[in-house]
């Protein structure tokens, strides 16, 4: 089993709530991650909706089992779950899922950027060798599927922020990760996701443009999904 406080899996899926008046609806499988990744604070509560929105993917891809949303909201779960559990074999089980999604939709850079967070995150909760002596997790494979999500996903805020925070949490000196953090403060914003790594990406730079690189590596850390819970 690993053990580890610190987020280190998919960091990534998050799409607009309704609010105001509109009467109450149920929580699709994309949504129930959105809130145990950025909303939940207690772990017990974040562990039961991941489980539910893996349930409710595994329903929906028993109907359609060319949903790439929810192949991709099915295999964040399990990354959430190892995370939230420690479980080294729904880790590894979670990296496949990664791989096999890029490999089968090379065009989505939801696959590719959380494939990418998977390598960094492991890497940042356990260093290059143990992480890739227990999981199989390397640097240059996940910097280079963040790279290929960002050339997939045009000037969307969401790729260019969720890569430049990664690469700002794994190396806050990494000019790369201040250059895509930059972008994404430019970047377009469709969704609602994109908007929340936009203000992200700007509240990351104001310590990096002080020259506080150790305040924004943590400022990132706590920013990304499930940073809520610590490191």
């Amino acid at each position: 089993m690993i053990r580890t406080n610190r987020p280190f899996l998919p960091r990534l899926l998050a799409i607009a709530c309704l609010i105001g008046a509109a009467p109450a609806v149920a929580e699709t499988p994309r949504e129930m991650l959105v809130n145990a990744a950025f909303h939940d604070t207690d772990k017990a509560a974040a562990l039961a909706r991941i489980d539910r929105a893996r349930a409710g993917a595994t329903a929906l891809l028993a109907r359609n089992r060319d949903d790439q949303d929810a192949a991709l909201v099915q295999a964040t779960a399990l990354g959430y779950r190892a995370k939230l559990t420690g479980n080294r074999g729904d880790a590894v089980a979670a990296r496949k899922q990664f791989e096999s999604l890029v490999a089968r939709y090379p065009r989505n850079p939801e696959a590719s950027v959380a494939l990418g967070a998977w390598h960094i995150g492991v890497i940042i909760s356990f260093g290059r060798f143990i992480g890739r002596a227990a999981v199989g997790a390397q640097k240059g494979t996940g910097l280079a599927a963040l790279d290929r999500a960002v050339a997939l996903g045009g000037d969307r805020a969401m790729f260019l922020g969720l890569a430049g925070l990664l690469r700002i949490e794994i190396d806050p000196d990494d000019a790369r990760g201040r250059q895509l953090a930059e972008a994404a403060v430019r970047g377009s914003t469709p969704t609602a996701i994109d908007r929340q790594f936009q203000r992200a990406a700007a509240a990351v730079l104001v310590p990096l443009r002080k020259g506080d690189r150790k305040g924004a590596q943590k400022l990132a850390d706590r920013l990304l999904p499930l940073g809520q819970f610590g490191s």
